[in-house]
């Protein structure tokens, strides 16, 4: 129940996600109704003749078809093509001497550029589908033991092969390696007869030889293969590559029919590769053609060993399914091969080979019950996706899987099929590897509008041009938004001023100014310039790999879109944020996760943003918020909480080393540490819960003191004046004395004189 529940959630969320990614219109060049349908499948255009207003530019028809309704577009005026899916052949599956194992034979996508279009392809194995087996054989002396029992293999193996499927065909075919040193001794006696026992019967040296088509006659195969000889090389690594190739390219010598093709590769050795052929001075490649000439691969000594990526396309171009049965030692050799070649198999051979039988039975049952569906190569533009109705089928992949398909089972596979952009029509193959049979693809773009428009001059236009999905399609020599701009009768400087963007060049020097307006060129590569001023391109965004936006996104006007799960300038790195998270967040919420790289911002730095040289702890702004948070004073304490949530705070009794010594309102010193937390500006602060205040002034003391200090500089003062007015004094008194001592007088004043009248008091009379 609950993985229904999930399974229907994924489901919605993939619909919404569908929905949400055909609503966006990425609009670039857009001039006219088919380059908006080029632009992507959200686009819509609305040929309402009055839907854009006076000078608006054309662009503005083209949006999402929601964004145009919203913007008056009428429901008969929204042009938005779909997808179109047809069958073009379509037998049902059957068994028979004819079968039909896929269903439909060939469809036609009539396809809008990114949106995808899903079909189904039916599989059915068929009771009596004929086997075709080609036995290819180590002749190198080391096999000696083995051929003796090849010998006896034809009828065994189409005995079991036809009770199978009722139809198998068997061929031979042998080789050992190049005939040139230093994989064979080129001495004349020994090219002759490379053996060592000369009692031992021995083919000349070769490379690759085709001994026997494909038959249905086991006594044939017996008796060719009786005939057949022990050869032998110098080195342990074989031609068995080369053989490879030309069993898989000489289909008609070979004579491979329509049916399940299997190969059968029986050595005890590894295998020469692309390169190994410079040990001989052999540098021209493998050109991947026939080159049998009287059963014997001609260019053996001429042509470079294929490689393994050779190898692989050519049996899958094919349908050819391979059969390693090699010896133990060499089976972890060729399961490595295995891995890189699909639908092949690895068995392990006895050491005299009796049980190949066994083997390719095995193999066969193997291989034909898993099926693979793939397709051939395609262009970059166009990407199929597959899943299926098998367990585990649900994911899209690229190439559709189911195992232990039964004959007589039909599985059912659904293919996605999505083209980016406009393009010719196109043909390819999807089938099941291994099988002949195949679907045919044709793929056409709807890259154009059909809007019934008469091909008449229109008033809307003014009579000088006809209206094409609501655009004015001017006659020569009129242009403008109606076909009102006659050239040469408009103001020329005014109409090219509007084409400058800050009165830059015209149109950026990428188009032509008619009548106001930007005409854009085409890019060197076949796109065009686009915007008001033609000044973006879709061709000139950032690089990786040598592939613009690495492949993973789109370029728009210079500037790389990254496709889901990317990102980076050129869409390089692979969306995670793995090496940026740390317990407090990415990057400490302190930078952008770019290319799994933390890019931080605002000073910081290290690998994860943890650290800034250049930050200081803001001891002095957080003042005012430890108050109200540690003490509930100070001037934000009636809104605490909210001014300061940027802090976390806690009081402790003892702080032995602070960061942050703070005067709070009543002149106290705060003490408190401020500890990063994650993201800018976040502090946990630690305040301790004692402030440091000043004492209260002793106002006695201070009175006392600064009275017996005055009295005691007035004091002072009075003992200076006395002292210089003492001085001052004794200086003029020895100055007077000295001069005493040298007058030369009596010492009487000469201007005194003696008094000339006497006057005596009558009542005076002496006593006292």
């Amino acid at each position: 129940m609950l993985q229904a529940v999930c399974l229907r959630g994924l489901f919605l969320l993939l619909v919404v996600r569908q929905v949400y990614m055909e609503e966006q219109c990425l609009k670039a060049s857009v001039n006219t109704c088919g380059d908006c349908i080029k632009s992507g499948s959200g686009c819509a255009w609305c040929k309402d003749l009055n839907f854009t207003k006076a000078g608006e530019q054309e662009a503005a028809r083209c949006n999402t078809a929601a964004m145009l309704r919203d913007k008056g577009c009428s429901s008969n005026g929204i042009i938005n093509p779909k997808n179109d899916f047809i069958k073009t052949k379509d037998k049902p599956l059957a068994p028979g001497a004819n079968p039909v194992q896929i269903q439909p034979q060939e469809v036609q996508l009539n396809l809008r550029p990114g949106l995808p279009q899903t079909c189904q392809l039916h599989f059915k194995r068929a009771i009596g589908y004929p086997v075709d087996l080609y036995y290819l054989m180590d002749l190198s002396y080391s096999r000696k033991d083995d051929l003796e029992n090849v010998k006896q293999l034809g009828n065994n193996l189409l005995t079991e092969l036809t009770r199978i499927t009722g139809n198998a065909r068997i061929g031979f075919g042998s080789f050992v390696d190049k005939t040139l040193l230093p994989y064979t001794d080129t001495n004349e006696a020994k090219l002759q007869r490379p053996c060592s026992d000369k009692s031992e019967p021995c083919q000349p040296a070769f490379g690759f030889q085709h001994v026997l088509s494909l038959t249905k006659d086991g006594t044939k195969f017996r008796d060719m293969v009786a005939k057949q000889h022990i050869s032998g090389n110098l080195d342990p690594p074989e031609g068995s590559l080369d053989a490879i190739m030309q069993v898989a390219v000489c289909v008609k010598d070979i004579g491979w029919g329509n049916s399940t093709r299997l190969l059968v590769l029986a050595t005890d050795d590894g295998f020469h590769m692309a390169g190994d052929g410079k040990l001989a001075a052999i540098l021209e490649p493998n050109k991947e053609t026939c080159e049998l000439v009287k059963n014997k691969y001609s260019k053996s000594n001429l042509w470079d060993y294929p490689s393994v990526g050779q190898i692989a396309r050519k049996l899958e171009e094919q349908n050819i399914q391979p059969i390693f049965a090699v010896t133990k030692k060499m089976e972890t050799v060729y399961t490595e091969l295995s891995k890189l070649i699909p639908k092949s198999a690895v068995g392990v051979l006895s050491e005299d080979s009796s049980n190949v039988v066994k083997i390719i039975v095995d193999a066969y049952n193997n291989l034909t019950s898993e099926v693979i569906l793939a397709h051939e190569a395609l262009p970059d533009f166009i990407s199929v996706k597959y899943t299926s109705d098998c367990k585990g089928g649900e994911s899209p992949s690229e190439r559709g899987k189911c195992d232990n398909v039964n004959i007589g089972k039909e599985v059912i596979f659904n293919v996605t099929v999505t083209v980016d952009r406009c393009i010719t029509s196109q043909s390819f193959l999807i089938g099941p590897l291994g099988f002949s049979e195949k679907m045919r693809v044709n793929i056409r773009t709807r890259c154009e509008c059909e809007c019934d428009d008469s091909n008449q001059p229109h008033p809307h236009c003014g009579g000088n041009g006809k209206v094409v999905c609501g655009s004015c399609s001017c006659d020569p020599g009129f242009l403008g938004q109606r076909c009102e701009c006659k050239l040469g009768q408009k103001d020329e400087a005014s109409l090219k001023a509007q084409c400058r963007k800050d009165n830059g060049t015209e149109c950026e020097g990428k188009g032509d100014c008619l009548c106001g307006r930007c005409q854009c060129y085409s890019t060197d590569s076949g796109g065009n310039f686009y915007g008001e001023f033609c000044e973006c391109d879709d061709e000139h965004c950032e690089k990786a790999n040598n592939t613009q936006c690495a492949g993973h996104g789109k370029c728009k006007c210079g500037k790389c879109e990254c496709d889901q799960g990317y990102e980076g300038p050129a869409c390089d790195c692979v969306k995670s944020d793995k090496d940026c998270m740390t317990d407090e967040g990415v990057c400490h919420e302190r930078g952008k996760c770019e290319c799994n790289v933390c890019k931080c911002e605002r000073g910081y730095s290290g690998a994860k943003c943890k650290t800034c040289s250049s930050c200081q702890r803001p001891c002095k702004e957080s003042g005012s918020c430890v108050e109200c948070l540690a003490f509930g004073t100070g001037p934000f304490e009636k809104n605490c909480s909210k001014a300061c949530n940027h802090l976390k705070q806690e009081t402790v009794e003892r702080l032995l080393k602070y960061d942050c010594r703070v005067r709070d309102k009543e002149g106290c010193w705060m003490l408190f540490t401020m500890t990063e937390q994650r993201g800018f500006d976040k502090y946990y602060v630690k305040v301790l819960q004692a402030r440091e205040c000043p004492e209260g002034p002793n106002i006695a003391a201070i009175v006392g003191g600064s009275l017996a200090a005055v009295a005691l500089i007035g004091l002072l003062i009075l003992l200076i004046i006395k002292g210089v007015l003492y001085a001052s004094d004794l200086r003029e008194w020895k100055r007077f004395e000295k001069d005493r001592k040298h007058e030369k007088t009596s010492g009487t004043n000469p201007l005194f004189q003696n008094a000339t009248t006497t006057i005596q008091n009558p009542t005076f009379s002496g006593d006292s």
